[in-house]
């Protein structure tokens, strides 16, 4: 059995070396020219470098990241509203990371290209048709128009996916939150520990998020500032190279007395400055037909609050090939992966569009606008708990259930 994966991310590499370890056949084409470290931080929650573990990464996950102790709640002016444990922290047998996306993707296509063979990059998807008991894909190369059949298509192709596109051609726009996003890297001192997510303000008003990336030398932190500037819609398209500019980003922190970090100095330390619209897509009816699907952020992009896109993506990627593995019926296989991943990872989709943290962090700022100085002043135990709940929600397995479970491995 041979499956094509549209797409060389975290999601299509690592259901490439899902495959391999399963004993299973596959190819991944990649519509750039070139894969390269682009892109900015992300985190890996323990659910998904346990399955990255399995798959043999666990020591390159250990070396490029930076493990994460805990996610931690402020107001504009850094007051700590509310601190959660992360990874081993929280009682996981398995770290939270916090990464360079394109490291973390060099090192996925390494461990491709030396196991499964080369990813064949230049390649587009166009099309594909249903052929018998396989399927019939048509590429493009430069000029040269590819045809080339499989017994399994995988879209795993991001949140503009071709594939996605073909299944559903109508009736799934792109939803924007009417918040903007700007993301950099730059090197700086440690903040806090060297080691927590940080979440001052919130994107309703003005939000910035900083992690580490990097604890060596140079140390790198990741930063990421949200507003809302519009009111929700639709967009057409959604870039993550696009170019952002220093003055928009700069102007909605202008004001802030932020203790943890000298946000001006950040921002203008920043070699490069991303923009971004934070946008999502309706959970679909179904991911795909008969022996196509989709995976990761072609199946369920949703907004980036929870560290959970890429996470998502190789938990897709692991149950992909089990299911691929364990059925004689290729065409069961998808719909048995569909049935498994489809439910929570809608539900996900749903819990972060409804920005369950903002409202309480909005609270806090009408409540106590100049700052405080202990959170009980301001917050009922009740609140903090509802709080911190919400998060959970969005971000965090059940430990005992992910420390105990089988084994996806095949």
């Amino acid at each position: 059995m041979r499956t094509m994966i549209v797409g060389g991310g975290i999601g299509g590499l690592s259901a490439a070396l899902s495959l391999h370890a399963a004993g299973l056949d596959c190819v991944v084409v990649e519509a750039a020219g070139t894969l390269r470290p682009l892109g900015v931080g992300i985190n890996l929650q323990p659910h998904a470098v346990r399955e990255l573990t399995e798959l043999g990464l666990g020591g390159p996950l250990a070396k490029l990241g930076v493990e994460t102790s805990f996610m931690t709640f402020a107001d504009r002016h850094g007051n700590v509203i509310l601190a959660l444990p992360r990874g081993r922290a929280a009682g996981y047998r398995w770290p939270q990371y916090s990464v360079h996306r394109g490291e973390l993707q060099m090192a996925l296509l390494a461990a491709v290209e030396e196991r499964a063979g080369p990813v064949r990059t230049g390649v587009r998807f166009e099309d594909f048709a249903h052929d018998g008991d396989g399927v019939l894909v048509t590429l493009r190369q430069g000029g040269r128009v590819l045809r080339e059949r499989v017994d399994v298509l995988v879209g795993a192709d991001g949140v503009q996916s071709a594939v996605r596109a073909r299944l559903w051609p109508s009736g799934d726009p792109l939803l924007w939150a009417g918040i903007r996003m700007w993301r950099g890297v730059v090197e700086a001192e440690p903040i806090l520990d060297g080691a927590t997510v940080l979440v001052g303000g919130s994107n309703l008003a003005g939000k910035f998020v900083t992690y580490h990336i990097s604890a060596g030398n140079p140390r790198l932190i990741n930063w990421v500032a949200e507003a809302k500037v519009a009111e929700p819609g639709t967009v057409a398209e959604a870039d993550w190279s696009r170019e952002g500019k220093l003055p928009e980003v700069a102007a909605h922190f202008a004001s802030w007395k932020y203790a943890p970090a000298d946000i001006p100095a950040l921002l203008h330390a920043t070699p490069r400055i991303l923009e971004y619209p934070m946008v999502d897509r309706d959970p679909l009816p179904q991911w795909g037909e008969g022996r196509v699907t989709l995976l990761g952020d072609a199946a369920h992009p949703m907004y980036p609050i929870g560290s959970n896109g890429g996470s998502q993506a190789v938990l897709d990627a692991r149950v992909l090939a089990r299911c691929l593995a364990t059925y004689d019926d290729p065409a069961l296989a998808l719909a048995a992966y569909e049935e498994e991943r489809r439910p929570p990872t809608s539900a996900l989709v749903l819990a972060h569009r409804a920005l369950p943290i903002e409202e309480t962090i909005k609270l806090v700022t009408e409540r106590a606008p100049d700052g405080f100085t202990e959170i009980g002043e301001v917050l009922t135990e009740a609140e903090l708990s509802a709080m911190a709940a919400a998060q959970r929600r969005i971000s965090d397995a059940d430990v005992r259930a992910l420390n105990e479970r089988e084994s996806w491995s095949v």
